[in-house]
């Protein structure tokens, strides 16, 4: 993505926690015509010592498991809060609106799970992600039930080979912070994300080393 120098998250914690808390992602295929094809999906994500990787599936109708077989290479996309800026948080008159917004593409690679077992193991991790109370539950199902819907599934990881993490919130701009900061914490909850953003990253408008 176009990603200029100051908007680039400094902070390497930024993307996994994004990535962990709008796990809704877009996986992006090439298909057969050349065009992208895009699903939308939850991926859990799992970061160790070597990388990121996240896991995954698709339905076994869904044509991009055998975009993603043919072509393993795709892009992941997580789109995290987002809002409008009005140019009224400038002093000057002649400024434009613009958008605020933090996202993460990442570059992967996939790699398919076949077994019943790896499988069942991608699927709880989901589970304890999105529904643990769930959990039970499934663990209680028939065996033969689980095998079905495990075989109505394409599973796989995603091994991440790049990150990016854009976090774009008018930091060339620190006449606005202040205006910017105050309508968004009394504004909707991507707003008020954002400001716990401009937060966290220093974006206030108070000079440095000051007290609130």
């Amino acid at each position: 993505m176009y990603l200029p120098p100051q908007f680039a998250a400094r902070d390497a914690s930024i993307a996994p926690q994004i990535m962990r808390s709008h796990p809704l992602a877009q996986l992006i295929s090439v298909d057969d015509g050349g065009l992208p094809f895009i699903t939308p999906l939850p991926l859990h994500l799992i970061e160790e010592e070597g990388g990121i990787t996240l896991l995954g599936h698709v339905a076994r109708p869904n044509p991009h498991a055998g975009f993603l077989r043919q072509r393993p290479r795709a892009r992941v996309v997580f789109q995290g809060p987002q809002a409008y800026m009005s140019p009224r948080v400038y002093t000057e008159r002649q400024m434009v609106p613009t958008w605020s917004y933090i996202a993460v593409h990442a570059t992967v690679e996939a790699r398919f799970i076949e077994s019943f077992d790896d499988k069942d193991r991608l699927l709880k991790h989901l589970i304890h992600d999105h529904d643990p109370a769930y959990a039970e539950q499934w663990r209680s199902l028939p065996e033969d039930y689980q095998h079905k819907m495990m075989n109505g599934i394409h599973a796989f990881e995603l091994r991440v080979l790049d990150l990016q993490c854009k976090v774009k919130l008018n930091q060339h701009r620190p006449q606005s912070h202040a205006a910017m900061l105050a309508a968004y914490e009394s504004g909707t909850t991507d707003e008020q994300a954002l400001a716990a953003w401009m937060r966290r990253i220093g974006l206030t408008g108070e000079p440095a080393g000051s007290t609130p």
